[in-house]
């Protein structure tokens, strides 16, 4: 890959969703050019991006965007969950066949989702992957398809991590369970409970490392997969411990989060139906080891605790004097 500086382009997919915005404003910072792809690209903000009209369903768009490109980030996903059995694949499919054609490595934020309780509490990168939801199912198919397409010579690098949070995050658990966006903190609700550790990763954090490894090519597999350490939560109070700093307030109530509300409406909704899918992860302690990505760092990008939760907190308009903020597309 072109190391020197403003030579190097880079197409995201998902560029107006929380993972695919944050690394597209760390590229551009780095020194990339770059492409974003959007169905009403004219009517998106002023960014100092490339906007391209098209569509991640469309093959001819993904492969005209792409060309000239040294790196694909895909990180396009239906919003609300919707239709992912329908639509997931062949986006990806769409961005492998643009990688083939313009050289470009592919980069795909990971997820847990993969994995199965048999592979738990510690996952390292090699863990077997037996899913237990329809979502993991999909996850594991596009990991295959990525290697079988790393032995056809289009490189892939997939970075897996936690829960993301971040001031903007996009839909997560942190906005949509934790905390209510756009509002003055008054309490908290915990999908897992004490004495559960849980897996958190603060989204710049995530982005870095990504431009930190891409940064290292020539120690890069054609396919590969490093874990992320991100903000363990031992015991499942930390994030709240964290949320009541950021507020002033150590009494801030922290409630059971109402997992019967959406078992009830889950048939109705499909997002919330998603989110009960997910209740697995919530309910045993689950960490990824990141011996391997700091083999190759030295160390991991980490934001502390405070820092990162009250940024968090600042971007959702939850503290005083906060602006509000505007939910991210997928």
């Amino acid at each position: 890959m072109d190391s020197t500086i403003g030579t190097r382009s880079a197409l995201v997919l998902g560029a107006t969703g929380g993972i695919g915005g944050e690394v597209a404003r760390q590229l551009q910072a780095a020194g990339w050019r770059v492409r974003a792809l959007h169905r009403n690209a004219a009517a998106q903000p002023a960014t100092g991006w490339q906007w391209q009209q098209g569509d991640a369903m469309q093959a001819a768009d993904v492969l005209r965007a792409a060309r000239g490109t040294q790196l694909i980030v895909h990180a396009v996903n239906p919003p609300g969950y919707r239709h992912w059995e329908r639509l997931v694949l062949p986006m990806l499919d769409h961005s492998i066949a643009a990688a083939r054609s313009s050289g470009a490595r592919i980069l795909l934020p990971g997820t847990v989702y993969n994995y199965g309780p048999d592979a738990f509490p510690l996952l390292c990168e090699d863990a077997p992957q037996h899913p237990v939801t329809r979502k993991g199912a999909i996850r594991v198919e596009m990991e295959r398809r990525l290697r079988a397409a790393a032995g056809d010579g289009v490189r892939t690098l997939v970075v897996r991590a936690g829960d993301f949070f971040g001031p903007q995050a996009a839909n997560n658990w942190f906005s949509q369970a934790l905390v209510v966006p756009g509002r003055p903190l008054r309490g908290m609700r915990n999908p897992g409970r004490a004495g559960i550790g849980h897996q958190w990763a603060y989204l710049p954090d995530v982005a870095r490392t990504m431009l930190q490894l891409l940064e290292r090519e020539a120690a890069l597999e054609d396919f590969a997969c490093f874990h992320m350490k991100g903000h363990w939560d031992h015991d499942g109070l930390q994030m709240a411990a964290a949320i009541r700093r950021a507020a002033g307030d150590p009494a801030l109530p922290l409630r059971a989060f109402p997992w019967w509300l959406l078992r009830a409406a889950a048939p109705f909704v499909t997002t919330l139906r998603e989110m009960q899918e997910m209740r697995y992860l919530w309910q045993q302690p689950l960490q990824l080891d990141n011996a391997r990505l700091r083999a190759v760092l030295g160390e991991e990008p980490h934001t502390p605790w405070d820092v990162a939760v009250r940024d968090t907190l600042q971007g959702l308009g939850c503290l005083p004097g906060a602006p509000i903020a505007q939910a991210a597309g997928g």
